[in-house]
């Protein structure tokens, strides 16, 4: 069996593969074609969000997360390319052989990670048979029903960890002392830093946003995040929408303009009403006034077990918050270490025979 150190060792391979396709202009290019999201977006990510930095305490608290497995099948996501980073880091942290079976649709990073880390414990692969897998685990990343379909596929015995479709919310609290637009406008600037990533893609991908106080205050809110957006939207282009989040942006943007207020930008829109609604993806902030953290809490309750990140525009009592989810300041929601899974709900860990 492997030693702790030996497990640090295989990770910081996939680490150092990570930072030498960082920079190649070629790889970009493609990760445009399959992604979908502007060349800014891509330029982004790789130079904010590809965490090739590791601290030695992150490499350890990754290890100790990962467990041990005899082998690991990764079945990978499409929606945040540098997610197989991590992914794939934990898998080989866990177990001495890996299989790597990328999305259809966004393939070119997780096989120039892999090819770049040139270990030959991992391998490629572009179809997996589920069926034959009759040992070890199965570490799924996407939708709920993708998760669904391997546990059903597997043999008995097979353990399966599901890490699902989540969201990330912000939480803008009552402002110090002095100018409270200018407060607002920070917090909105810093808001804008976490929803443009991967076009909001992403499990800690923030789509609504609660500011402690009145409805004013709330509406003036929108202002800032609408001018934020509209701001962002110059420096880093939104990518191409799929069809099924162009319908839920118009069927959002329709239900916001009859119940509350409503603002659209060329590539968002920002909502407010008293209620708690879920914009899709795409660059979309919900906005609900809430008199105190407890207001927020109440409200979050029904969707508590999709919250996987927070961001905070200030100190806030940890307790008003899902206890799984990362809490961060505005701005860093999509920065997370390289130190365990991003989503810190418990992974669906069950096997075919129960």
């Amino acid at each position: 069996m492997r030693g702790f150190g030996e497990r640090v060792a295989d990770v910081q391979r996939l680490v150092r593969g990570a930072r030498r396709i960082a920079g190649d202009p070629a790889l970009r290019d493609a990760i445009v074609r399959s992604s979908g999201l502007s060349r800014e977006g891509v330029d982004r990510a790789f130079e904010r969000h590809l965490e090739t930095d590791p601290s030695d305490a992150d490499l350890a608290s990754l290890v100790r997360a990962a467990g041990d497995a005899e082998r690991v099948h990764v079945v990978l996501s499409a929606n945040v390319f540098v997610a197989a980073l991590r992914a794939i880091a934990l898998a080989r942290a866990a177990a001495t052989r890996v299989t790597v079976r990328p999305s259809s649709r966004d393939a070119a990073f997780p096989r120039a990670l892999v090819e770049a880390a040139g270990d030959p414990a991992i391998e490629l692969a572009d179809e997996a048979d589920l069926g034959a897998i009759a040992r070890g685990e199965v570490h799924v990343y996407g939708r709920d029903a993708t998760i669904d379909a391997v546990r059903a596929a597997v043999r008995p015995g097979v353990i399966v960890r599901g890490h699902g479709a989540g969201l990330g919310v912000a939480c803008v609290l009552a402002g110090a002392a002095g100018d409270p637009d200018a407060a607002l406008r920070e917090s909105a600037m810093a808001l804008a830093e976490d929803v443009v990533p991967f076009d909001q893609r992403g499990c800690s991908s923030p789509r609504v946003a609660f500011v402690v106080g009145d409805e004013h205050r709330a509406s003036r809110f929108v202002r800032h995040m609408h001018d934020a957006l509209n701001a962002a939207e110059a420096r880093v282009p939104r990518g191409d929408l799929g069809a099924g989040e162009r319908e839920g942006a118009a069927r959002y943007a329709d239900a916001v303009a009859f119940a509350g207020e409503l603002l659209r930008g060329p590539a968002h829109l920002v909502g407010m009403t008293r209620h708690l609604a879920v914009p899709p993806p795409g660059r979309h902030v919900h906005v609900v006034p809430a008199p105190s953290l407890d207001d927020v809490a109440a409200i979050l309750r029904p969707i508590a077990r999709q919250v996987v990140a927070v961001g905070l525009s200030g100190a806030a009592r940890r307790d008003a918050f899902p206890a799984h989810a990362r809490v961060t300041p505005l701005g860093r929601m999509q920065r997370p270490p390289l130190d365990g899974p991003v989503d810190l709900r418990p992974a669906v860990r069950v096997s075919k025979d129960g």
